[in-house]
């Protein structure tokens, strides 16, 4: 059983998954992560950070689907001073936040499509506009993607665009559930024990019964 980090390996489907991730970590090509929620993206994507040229850089997540829709674009790219009623001051968005290194977009087929067409500006051009101005502004991140979603669905039912997908699904990376690697249940139960009886000082705690 391999630990990576906080990852808990012995699976060869997730092994297969993790060297995908080595293998393009040295890249700046874009990354989505796919799999049933607790299958350990958010793991993943901090792996692949952290095998990058970027690790040095900001890693900033971003819950897609936690933001209210009228606050998206708001939170992606900012504001300038005056844009709306109430900003008083200019704020930076999450992208100038991850300058240099990677912005991970969780759950990103929770995007509008209003929105979805300026991230593929993002994607395709390097630059985003900020809320309440003209000129447009370089950005230099690597984007990730995950999602629970099938995006080929979504596609298909008109609710998240193909030009889009394709640009976010450059390198798959596909987690298989825990129910699917059962032989990591065990190391995954003896990890948590011990982190837990560290945490609270038990150390009288060392395994379970059978």
């Amino acid at each position: 059983v391999l630990f990576r980090s906080t990852m808990v390996v012995g699976d060869p489907a997730m092994r297969s998954a993790l060297e995908v991730i080595d293998r393009v970590a040295a890249s700046c090509c874009t990354v989505l992560v796919t799999g049933e929620s607790g299958t350990g993206k958010e793991l993943a994507v901090a792996a692949l950070h952290d095998a990058s040229p970027r690790r040095e850089a900001p890693l900033v997540a971003v819950n897609c689907g936690a933001i209210p829709e009228n606050l998206v674009e708001n939170e992606l790219f900012g504001h300038a001073r005056g844009a709306f009623t109430g900003a008083a001051t200019a704020r930076a968005g999450l992208v100038a936040s991850a300058e240099g290194g990677t912005l991970f977009l969780d759950e990103v087929g929770e995007l509008p499509l209003s929105v979805q067409v300026k991230l593929l500006r993002l994607l395709q051009a390097h630059e985003y506009t900020v809320v309440g101005e003209s000129r447009t502004t370089k950005a230099d991140v690597r984007i990730v993607a995950a999602t629970h979603r099938d995006l080929g669905a979504e596609v298909r039912a008109g609710r998240f665009r193909e030009d889009l997908y394709f640009r976010l699904n450059v390198i798959h990376v596909e987690l298989p559930a825990l129910r699917n690697r059962r032989q990591d249940i065990r190391p995954l139960a003896q990890y948590f024990l011990r982190h837990c009886a560290e945490r609270v000082g038990c150390r009288d705690v060392r395994a379970f019964t059978d």
